[in-house]
């Protein structure tokens, strides 16, 4: 790996080393998180990389190999994987999703029942397109939010298990079954609407979600170690992950060595399944600050990466306003939602120092990304750690970025 000196590329290294000390001494040595990793970058150009803690309880030091659950850093490649397939002509960002997912035909909104009780529910006022997948107004939510009998029929089949009854397709037919919590475009809400474009994906394309991932995109930008099941040979640069508890140390949720992560699920989720390393997920990352290249290959147009980018929700709108989640991977106020990412539209609002276009995303164990095309600067940030509500730790690591510039 060559790192290239700050201070070509406008950072100051002094306030650099500063994110190294705040990691160390605020997270790492009191055990809050076991491990932290973070990349910085310029230009694609690598200008900060270190890493803390250990991957294992007890072992070797988490370094450039280690392999990270990345969540719902899913997300914004299964977006890509979907804009692949746009730019061949065969969807469209407006495509009613019932013209590919014919299980979704007639879907209605929730007006009553549940718990028991038979749904009853109301016409959508318009159908659910392919762009509500992507910015997650379709009207879909995440069992785990237990907020309404809708996430709870969620739970109770089982629909978000990876290693569960359901692959892609019966989960498709699972949702179909099942009302919207509110009419597609008329809110936002966190959901499992980016595992039903993975859906429409393997429809479309012809090929199951895992194979169109490793042909279109980890293998053209040299993604070696992203995949949804770690290889044999891989399994020991996993890392321990850990369930955080208020006001004491955090407790083991999936041990590295025998991780749920190392066998191949019966659902391939777009929403969440992915394991990456920092390299890896920088390479992506470098792809769409050029523009949808790196290295000489095209995996998307640049106007396709501007469209993605740009902030789609109804009526120029921001989280703050729109959001019926109890759960989200940004800060609410001043974020806009492209197709697949947040946008900063707003820095004033956002009260932390960024640009506005800026977009990014995280995952539930407190992995996170951005990409500031106006900088022309990428981090990627991995620990393991859930949930990644835990501490303001994204927060924290922004402003010092940006304070490092000169």
């Amino acid at each position: 790996m060559n790192i290239a000196k700050p201070e070509e590329h406008g950072f100051d290294s002094a306030r650099l080393a500063r994110i190294d000390t705040l990691l160390q001494e605020r997270y790492v040595a009191p055990g809050k998180l076991p491990n932290a990793q973070i990349l910085i970058a310029h230009d694609g150009e690598i200008v900060h990389f270190s890493s803390q803690g250990s991957a294992r309880e007890g072992g070797a030091a988490i370094d450039e190999t280690s392999l990270f659950r990345i969540a719902s850093m899913t997300k914004p490649i299964t977006s890509i994987a979907f804009m692949i397939l746009a730019e061949e002509g065969k969807v469209a960002v407006d495509t009613p999703v019932h013209h590919v997912l014919p299980e979704f035909k007639g879907l209605g909104v929730y007006n009553g029942g549940g718990a028991g009780v038979p749904f009853l529910t109301k016409p959508t006022t318009e159908p659910m397109r392919m762009v509500d997948l992507l910015r997650h107004t379709s009207g879909l939510t995440y069992g785990f939010q237990n907020r309404s009998n809708i996430d709870a029929a969620y739970r109770a089949g089982k629909l978000e298990n990876w290693h569960g009854n359901l692959d892609l397709d019966g989960f498709v037919a699972a949702l179909g079954k099942l009302p919207l919590e509110f009419s597609p475009g008329e809110a936002w809400n966190y959901s499992v609407a980016t595992d039903v474009l993975g859906a429409v994906i393997q429809r479309v394309s012809g090929m199951p979600l895992d194979e169109f991932f490793r042909t279109r995109i980890f293998v053209p930008l040299g993604m070696h170690d992203t995949f949804f099941n770690v290889p044999e040979d891989k399994v020991h640069r996993l890392t321990d992950c850990y369930n955080y508890v208020p006001g004491g140390k955090p407790v083991m949720y999936d041990r590295g060595e025998a991780s749920a992560w190392s066998r191949k699920p019966k659902f391939l989720s777009g929403g969440g399944g992915l394991v990456s390393t920092a390299l890896d997920y920088h390479r992506f990352c470098t792809m769409c600050l050029n523009g949808g290249t790196f290295d000489g290959v095209k995996i998307v147009g640049r106007k396709t990466v501007d469209l993605m980018t740009r902030n789609h929700l109804p009526g120029g709108g921001d989280l703050a306003t729109m959001s019926k989640s109890l759960f989200s991977e940004a800060a609410n106020a001043g974020t806009g939602f492209g197709l697949g990412f947040a946008v900063n539209v707003d820095v004033a609002k956002t009260m932390v120092p960024g640009s506005e276009g800026e977009y990014y995303w995280g995952g539930m164990f407190s992995t996170a990304f951005f990409i500031d095309p106006v900088e022309r600067i990428s981090m990627v940030f991995m620990t393991q750690l859930q949930p990644s509500s835990a501490y303001p730790i994204r927060r924290e690591l922004k402003t010092l970025i940006y304070s490092a510039l000169t």
